[in-house]
């Protein structure tokens, strides 16, 4: 009797017993490092699962997918990058996330408000500093920030001065170390910055739409990850995602 009472318990044991903790592996773009940190740290704290993630701009992300880097999640801040992310076919499900604005920071604490207009003095505002941006020809933020430029009637007058960093985060830093007088970065990247001013916003007709797509990718085989994947367009994700100032497009 007593080894069938024993027998019950070890079966009910195993029965109750938690499932074993996955790990979800994810390529995020560098802007949204302390949003998504908190994102997935909630994540975690409610299911257990580990969530592992990797910052960068989104074409080297981008890259190192094509070319077989193991990531079940992919959170893009751009469509064009996740576009061809989804034409080597590698993404099983897709949907745009998140949204973000554009916009001039300086160093320091109080710096003055800038009216940012057709031809205003960028050059001047700048003098022999320089202009930190994320790769132009690359980075989505640095894309983006060329084309506003560019629509603004500035860009020639700056390029000289642009320094470019390999995301936007680096760009940030730059602005706060005081190594560039000012910068173009997401208004998320500024929020997250306590030694950077906002001086102004670019309108939102001079770029592109700034649409941060999400993928599920083929790689990913655990239920944890498909689980995360939904679990970002969630009401408690979306709220944290607004609390660190993107807006919520899903």
């Amino acid at each position: 009797m007593s080894r069938c009472i024993a027998m019950v318990v070890l079966i009910a044991l195993f029965m109750t017993r938690p499932a074993a903790a996955e790990e979800v592996v994810v390529f995020a773009a560098a802007s949204l490092k302390n949003a998504l940190d908190a994102v997935a740290a909630d994540f975690q704290a409610d299911t257990g699962h580990k969530v592992t993630v990797s910052y960068a701009g989104s074409n080297a992300l981008a890259k190192q997918i094509l070319e077989g880097a193991p990531a079940d999640v992919f959170l893009s801040a751009a469509v064009n990058w996740m576009d061809e992310v989804e034409k080597g076919g590698l993404v099983l499900a897709r949907r745009d996330l998140l949204g973000n604005s554009l916009v001039l920071i300086a160093s320091g604490r109080d710096a003055p408000p800038v009216a940012i207009t057709p031809g205003f003095d960028l050059a001047g505002l700048l003098g022999d500093g320089k202009l930190a941006m994320a790769m132009v020809d690359a980075v989505p933020a640095g894309q983006y920030g060329k084309a506003a430029l560019e629509a603004l009637g500035l860009w020639e007058t700056v390029e000289g001065a642009v320094v470019q960093s390999e995301n936007t985060r680096a760009a940030l830093a730059l602005v706060s170390t005081g190594e560039a007088p000012f910068g173009i970065v997401y208004a998320t990247d500024a929020a997250a910055d306590d030694n950077i001013t906002v001086v102004g916003t670019f309108p939102d007709d001079t770029h592109g739409p700034i649409i941060y797509p999400v993928a599920l990718l083929r790689g990913a085989t655990d239920a944890a990850d498909r689980a995360f994947y939904d679990s970002l367009s969630s009401a408690a994700a979306l709220a944290r995602f607004r609390e660190y100032g993107f807006l919520a497009l899903d």
